[in-house]
């Protein structure tokens, strides 16, 4: 099965996916103590060369740091030839398919079948932020763990 076919099995099981990984997350976060004492910094290159394999080969990911699978169904906005994070542009045919790559199925148009799907389908409609470059080549795992324990030890009403 090739690259793209992946990619298309994934989004056709986006809640499967979703709900693995929403148990994953869960773990990961509750890992921050053991990943604080072992020390981020060190884990970011062995966790990004797995996380680049695993999502390499589920989503063809392009690995911006900046995950966005659980709001766009499963479906890699980083794979639109234009890089577009915020939905398809004007160029997608009747046949749903990328003006750019005529042969592959607009990512948008995957994006919304598969959050269709999803428990958490309406995330679709969040806006997402620009990609940030800096970003490029780091594992988002580690990010979100980062982040979710740091809110979680956050005070209530108190920003972080």
């Amino acid at each position: 099965m090739g690259m793209y076919a992946v990619r298309l099995w994934s989004v056709r099981h986006s809640r499967l996916l979703e709900s693995f990984y929403q148990g994953f997350e869960r773990i990961i976060v509750r890992l921050d103590p053991l990943w604080k004492r072992i020390g981020y910094e060190r884990l970011e290159q062995p966790v990004a060369a797995v996380e680049r394999q695993v999502k390499g080969l589920l989503f063809d990911c392009q690995m911006c740091g900046q995950c966005a699978l659980s709001s766009t169904g499963m479906s890699c906005p980083m794979n639109c030839p234009k890089n577009l994070r915020n939905g398809p542009c004007g160029g997608v045919r009747a046949n749903g398919h990328c003006e750019v790559k005529p042969e592959m199925k607009c990512v948008w148009v995957k994006a919304w079948e598969g959050s269709q799907q999803m428990l958490e389908g309406k995330a679709i409609l969040d806006v997402q932020k620009p990609v940030d470059n800096t970003l490029k080549g780091h594992s988002s795992w580690l990010r979100v763990a980062r982040e979710k324990a740091g809110a979680r030890a956050q005070p209530e009403g108190r920003a972080s």
